[in-house]
Order: structure tokens, then sequence, then C-alpha cells
């Protein structure tokens, strides 16, 4: 049983061999990252299932988003494990070393994957719910198995002391049972050392067991077992009697150790049987993300796209064969070609393309690039184009190349017609047939009737077909048969040298005398070819050199009008970007006018802080100051609309009146007011336009013209248009302000309304609080007694709505109850 699922309805035939599938197929595994994904790309094949096709795209689709964010996605851990789960089940079976070394590794990577779809980062969030979906059955986690294998078992394959209590047990004491043999080796070769018995002085294995080296001669004279000789005879083993039977008791705890190391490793097989079934779905996700991960690098390296399925259209953009690319890559510079994009298509009603052109023009490479893309397209690879869409084909058929064969005695031409046959018989309207040099090798004339009469036998099939010729006859059947496409392979028209390029809609001249010249044939040759060709082919050869000659000119002033267009979209640009610096001039221009008129605001507002500031020691500002300021701040929000205003229509442009808080006209000696100092300078001399120098006092300074607030004395004394409130509300007809004697000491806490209307009470009650105000009383209580509670409701909402007004609240019980109300003032 395989990893990954069958390829679900293949397609029922295809000249694999013939379309270069296998090569492609060899391409795209190398992107792969472990041997499974290699093998899982190697076993693709075109599918005719819709579903499956869309769904691989998708996947791939998902899985380049993860490459284009340079994510890594472990896989280099990836193995079959269906083999090592099975012998897991088998009771008291144990897995080796390296086996479980590649179990942790196998379930590392697929606890990283795990990890990736739980939390991936924020810029493929919800991008990639494909993915999600396949792995939706990984819900076991497999870092605890990979971890437990890991810290039991060493990179080396030899099991941790710590693997068990009872394993480090052992080896503890076989570490002291070698201390106990080599002191008791190291005391008998001191002894034999003195008699000159003893080769060497060291202590060696043989067998497991500890011996020292002693001369042959004299072993008869030592106890103990031999437990053989040098090469060259001359030195002996011996295992001297009283350290025997230490070392049985040191071979009885190797064999422990063993049973006790056979135990963990049967431990640890058991426990990856428990986690089988959680292994092998993981290494199946992670063979298809390998195997998609392949498709999506193949992708990025030659700029693919997915393609478009449907029934009605066979199309590519800028399609190139992959392979040639990587051969031309290969080249690099030195050869200075790159692969020439092809860009045709067939429509349900145009199915057939017959394309004709050079020996060497490209007719046999666009043929295949196409029919390769859509069993690419099916098979779920992305294709090399910048775009493209095809119908899904039931069969790849095609008829490419000589197919002599001598073992069955088959001539070319009789393997072509033996080939022909056998698509015939399998092509119907959902196959692609690729049919390469259609008529060659026979009679011209016998040759041009058959090829005519095959491409109108798949014509009516209704089979999509790609067709190249050299047959004159073909080209006219293109031409005159609907439902069937001309295309000519590019040729340049002054060299004659293949362009590789391939126009649509036009038959192709095949130009094999001109090719026969540009290859070096003899001069001579080429002259009496000329003159026995016919005058007829001399015609048809006259008027495609002029069509082509006429497209080519049409191509230059394609190109020419794209250069135009090219230049327009830079000029717009350009124009574009200086309106855009224009705009932030003028922006900036606003914000000068508008900080002006900010300063001149600022100033008003400390004039007329400075006057309540003042009042304030003795007595409070009446109400018509207050309401003179508020208007000061509507004048001032109207001039700022009006700036703006005036700034994005441009009405303010060269206009001395535009700002009218501006002092005009300032000279020499004039006695100025300054907005930022509050004090008076005076003018010496204007540095610069809109700039002056002042002394204030002994200190000379600098100010610009909007720091000015009024020429106060001078040959042009000028006030700006808004000055003082208080002068301003003296001077207005009918309005007297008059200030209250009435101190803060004077002013009662409180007043009594009981026994008055509701009119009667409100109108006093207002009085009240325009004195209170005015005294600065932060606090004060209006009594209106119990009663109907009529007069209390009307006094509330009438204070609620009062501008004197901050609080309203009910009198605390020691204070009057429901039968007071306390009010705060604004301050």
């Amino acid at each position: 049983m395989a990893l990954l699922d069958p390829i679900p309805a293949p397609v029922a035939s295809a000249d694999y061999a013939a379309l270069d599938w296998e090569p492609l197929l060899q391409l795209v595994a190398g992107f792969a990252a472990s041997r499974v994904g290699r093998a899982a790309i190697l076993d693709l094949m075109p599918s005719t299932e819709e579903t499956w096709i869309a769904r691989q795209h998708q996947l791939t689709g998902e899985v380049r988003l993860i490459v284009d964010e340079q994510i890594s996605i472990a896989l280099g851990g990836l193995f079959d494990p269906m083999q090592l789960a099975a012998k897991a089940h088998i009771p008291e079976a144990a897995l080796e070393a390296g086996e479980l070394q590649a179990v942790a590794r196998l379930a590392h990577d697929i606890a990283g994957w795990q990890a990736l779809l739980r939390e991936p980062p924020a810029r493929l969030a919800g991008r990639l719910p494909g993915l999600g979906e396949i792995s939706a059955a990984l819900t076991v986690s497999l870092r605890p198995l990979a971890e437990t294998i890991e810290r039991k078992i060493l990179p080396d394959g030899s099991l941790a002391d710590d693997a068990s209590s009872e394993l480090n047990r052992l080896r503890r004491e076989q570490e002291r049972q070698h201390r106990v043999i080599e002191e008791s080796l190291r005391s008998a070769l001191r002894r034999l050392s003195g008699e000159g018995s003893t080769q060497e002085d060291l202590i060696t294995i043989r067998g497991e067991r500890f011996v020292i080296p002693v001369r042959s001669e004299m072993k008869r004279r030592i106890s103990g077992v031999v437990h053989g000789a040098s090469s060259s005879g001359q030195t002996v083993y011996v295992e001297p009697l009283e350290t025997i039977e230490q070392n049985n008791e040191l071979v009885r705890m190797l064999e422990e150790e063993q049973a006790e190391i056979h135990r963990i490793f049967v431990a640890l097989t058991r426990q990856v049987g428990t986690f089988a079934t959680a292994l092998v779905e993981g290494a199946r996700v992670l063979a298809l993300v390998d195997s998609l991960l392949a498709r999506a690098r193949f992708g990025r390296e030659y700029d693919c796209v997915a393609p478009v399925l449907g029934p009605e259209r066979l199309y590519v953009e800028a399609a190139r064969h992959p392979l040639l690319e990587r051969r031309l890559r290969a080249a690099g510079a030195r050869a200075n070609t790159a692969v020439v994009p092809l860009t045709l298509e067939l429509t349900r009603e145009r199915r057939q393309l017959v394309v004709s052109g050079p020996n060497t023009g490209g007719k046999t490479v666009a043929l295949k690039t196409t029919a390769l893309l859509a069993m690419m397209a099916q098979g779920g690879i992305p294709v090399p184009a910048s775009a493209a869409a095809f119908p899904v084909f039931d069969a790849f058929l095609a008829d490419i190349g000589d197919a002599q064969s001598i073992e069955t005695g088959l001539s070319s031409f009789s393997a072509h017609i033996t080939n022909l046959d056998r698509l015939s018989r399998l092509a119907d309207a959902r196959s692609l047939v690729v049919l390469d040099e259609l008529g060659s090798m026979t009679d011209p004339e016998e040759g041009s009737a058959l090829a005519v009469a095959v491409a109108d036998f798949f014509r009516e099939l209704g089979t999509w077909s790609l067709i190249s010729t050299h047959h004159t006859s073909l080209k006219i059947y293109a031409v005159n048969t609907p439902g069937v496409l001309n295309a000519a392979a590019g040729v340049d028209e002054n060299t004659l040298i293949p362009n590789y390029r391939l126009l649509i809609g036009v038959p192709g001249a095949s130009a094999g005398i001109a090719t026969a010249e540009r290859l070096g044939l003899n001069a001579g040759i080429i002259v009496r070819a000329r003159q026995k060709m016919g005058s007829q082919h001399v015609d048809i050869a006259e008027f495609l050199d002029r069509m082509h000659a006429e497209l080519t000119a049409l191509e230059s002033e394609r190109k020419l009008v794209r250069e135009q267009q090219y230049a327009l979209n830079q000029e717009r640009a350009r124009l574009q970007r200086e309106g855009d610096i224009e705009a932030r001039n003028r922006v900036r221009d606003l914000e000068r006018k508008l900080a002006s008129l900010m300063k001149d605001f600022e100033f008003q507002m400390r004039e007329n802080v400075r006057v309540v500031e003042d009042r304030a020691a003795q007595q409070k500002l009446s109400k018509e100051a207050e309401r003179r300021i508020g208007r000061l701040r509507r004048e001032f929000q109207e001039s700022f609309n009006q700036a703006v205003v005036a700034h994005q229509t441009g009405a303010d442009r060269d206009d001395a009146n535009a700002q009218p808080h501006v002092i005009r006209n300032v000279g020499e000696g004039d006695q100025v007011r300054l907005k930022s100092m509050a004090k008076i300078a005076v003018v010496q001399r204007e540095v610069e336009k809109d700039v002056f120098e002042v002394a204030l006092g002994p200190m000379k300074m600098r100010v610009k013209r909007d720091d000015i607030a009024e020429v106060v004395k001078g040959a042009r004394a000028q006030t700006a248009e808004r000055a003082d409130p208080l002068a301003a509300a003296r001077r207005q007809k009918g309005v007297h302000v008059s200030i209250s004697s009435a101190s803060t000491d004077e002013m009662r806490m409180e007043i009594n309304l009981i026994g008055r209307t509701v009119d009667e009470a409100t109108e006093e009650l207002e009085k009240y609080l325009d004195r209170a105000f005015l005294a600065g009383l932060p606090r004060v209580r209006v009594i209106h007694g119990h009663g109907a509670g009529i007069l209390r409701r009307a006094v509330r909402d009438f204070l609620k709505g009062h501008p004197h007004v901050a609080t309203v609240e009910e009198a605390p019980q020691s204070e009057g109850g429901q039968g007071a109300t306390i009010v705060e003032l604004r301050q």
C-alpha cells in the first residue's frame, strides 16, 4: 500500500515519450526535499477529474505562499513508516536504534507541520484553507514520542545511562567491577613484573575478559587461563586465577545490561505502535506536502501560473517549454539565447491549428510546448506561462519525429501511417492530437493530399489538433476551412534566420531554398533550384513574403505606438509628481497663513485675559463682555474658514487685503505693539519683505509683520481690524457696560424663592445668578420649598439650561433636602 492515493481517473491514452512527460517529471522531482516526495512527483499523471485537478492547483498555490514567505518546511525526516508501524504492532518486537531515530525525526517533521498550520505567520492567516483540510486528521501530538526516543537514544545509536533506572544501576555496578578487576590485575602485574614474567605493563581485554600480557615462556609459571597469543607468538594473554570470578561477575552484569537494553527497545517499540496510525497519517500528509512543495518551487523557479480549466478555450500566453528553458539556462551567457515565449489561442469553434514556416523555425517546439503544458495542467503542475487556459482532455496523442523501426520492418512513412491509424481510432472530441510534419516522407503531391485528408478527419471529429507542415495545400486548407487557424513560424525578413515567434492568422513560408542558402549549400545548386521552381510556387512564395513584410511593418508600427504610449505615461507621471509638489507647496503656504491668523487670535485672547485679570482685582466683568469674547471667537472661526476657502480657490493670491489682521503700513520711527511680547517697540528699519528690526528699550530684535498688533504712534498709525473687546463693546450703540459695586463678601450665598410664581421665581433667579457669577461665588443655594413640587421642577429645569451653571443637585438634609437645590457655578 502506497503512502499517497493513486491519481483518480487518469487519461485513457497519452504519448508520454513523444511529449517529454518523463523528463519533465524528473525536472520537477529535483525540487522535492525527500525520496518520498520525489517518488510522488514521478508517479504523477494527467487526470480527467476536474475536482482533483483544481484541488491540486489550489494546494500548490497555498504552498507557494509559504515558499514566497521564505518559511522552511521541515521534510528531511520524511520516509515511508508503514513497515515499521506494522513491525511495532508485533508483540515483544524491538525496532533497531536507527529505526527509532528515523521515527523520531519523522515525528518532529509532522509536529512542525502541525505547528505551522496551527499558528501561521500573520500574513498567511486564513490563506491556507486547503492545507488545513488535508491536515485536519493530524490531531495527535507526536512531539512527546520524538522527545522520548531522543532522550533515551544517543546520536551514535547507543542508549543513554538514564534511559531507565535499572540500566543506570547496572552501568554504575559495571564501573565499580571494572575498578575492582583493574586493581586486582595491577597487583598481579606488579608482582609478575618483579619476576620478569610480563611482556608489557598494561591491562587489555580479550573476549570481554580483562587479561595481562605475559611472555610465552613464562606462562606456565602463572596460575590462570590463557585467552590467546599475539601474532608473533612471543606474548600470551592470561587471565590470572584471582580475577576469574571477578570477570565472571562482570560478564553477568553485561548480560543483564543487554537484557535491560532489549527491554527498553521493546518498550520504545510498543510506544511507537501506539502512535503508528498518527505516524502513517502524518507521513501521508507530508508526502503530499513534499510533492506540492516540489511543484511550488518549480513554479517559482520557472515563473509558472495555475491554469484555468474550461471546455471553451485552449490559450497560452508567453508560454515556454520548461526543458528547453533549462537547457538554455545551463548554456548560460555564452549561448546568448533565451526561450522565445509562445502565445496562441484555440476556441470551441476553431479547434485546429496549422503551423507552417521554415525548418528549424520552432514549429515542433510550439506544438510540444502547448501539449506538454496541457498535460502539466491536468497533472496538477503549474505551467510556465503568464496565463493559460485548457479544456480537460481525455487523451494526449502525438505523431512526432522519425518512427522508423528495423525490428518491425517499417519504414519511416509506414511507421507514421501506422501511428496515424492508431490516433484516428483513439481520438474523439475531448482529445488533443499533435501531428508534426504531416504528409512528409512520401511523394509531395500524394503526401499533401493525405495531409489534408487527415487534418479534415480530425476536424470533423471535433478533435483539438495541432499540426505542423510544409505543404502549401494544407496552408490553403487552413485558410479556406471553417474551424481551422493558420500560424507562421517567424523568420527575420533580412537574414532569413528563424526568430521562433509564432504569428497567428497567417501561413508561413517554408523558405527551403533560402534556408539551404543560409546553411551554405553550393551557390550553383541554389540557382538551379530557383530555376526549377514552378511559377505557381513562386507566386505563392512571393505572396507570403509580401504578407510577412506587411505584418512586420504592422508590428513595427505597433511597437512605435507602444513606445509613444509609454512616453505619454511617463509624461503623465511627471506632471502628476509636479502637481503633487505644487499641492504640497500650497498646503505649506496655507499653513503659514493660518499660523499668522492663529497668532493674531492668540494676541487678542491674551489682551482679553489681561483686561479680565485687571478688573477681577476689584470687580467682575459684565455679561456683555462675555458675549463679546464669544463673538470674537466666532469672528476668528469665520476668518479661519474664509482663509481656507480663499487659499483653496486662489482668491487671496497677490491680494494685500486678503488678510485684514496683518498691519500693512509700517515705517521707520513708528511705535508698534508686539503680539508676542505685549509691549511697545520702535521700528528701526525694514530688513526684508515683511521683516522689521525694532528697538525694545536697549534691546534690538527682528519681528515679522504679522507679529505687529497695531501702530500706536506715528504717521501711519493703524490698528488691526479687531480691537479690544471692551472698547468695542462700549462703542456698540445701545450697549452700556457697567460695573457692579457689590463685592464677593456682600453677596448672599442663597436666594429664597418660596411664595413666588414660576415666572417671578425664574426672573429673580436669573438676576441673582448673574450677580453671583460676577462676584465669583463658586456655589449657591436656591430655596424653593416642598409644596406640590411645581416650583422645584421649574427652578431645576431653568438651572440646567443656564450658561453660568456647572452642576445642579438636591441639597442634603442638613441644608433643606428636597426643599432646596445646590448650584455649582462655572469659574
